[in-house]
């Protein structure tokens, strides 16, 4: 049995979000990895949090260069 719709709204606690974040992002790398792996594609995925920090993830670093550039 799964499990019902979870309505999204924003975190209000600060740490709670931050845990969240984390654990959703390494998530999201890790589709990014899978799927330019199962399909033979080249992928680019770029994250800034509300800190300002940069999270990336690129197949080839001339990918990431090509898209830091545009």
């Amino acid at each position: 049995m799964g499990r019902g719709r979870v309505t999204l709204k924003r975190i209000e606690n600060k740490l709670n979000r931050q845990i969240t974040f984390s654990k959703r992002m390494s998530g999201l790398m890790k589709k990014a990895h899978e799927i330019s792996i199962l399909c033979d594609v080249d992928v680019a995925l770029i994250v800034f949090s509300t800190e300002g920090k940069l999270a990336e993830y690129a197949t080839n670093s001339s990918l990431m260069i090509m898209v830091l550039l545009t």
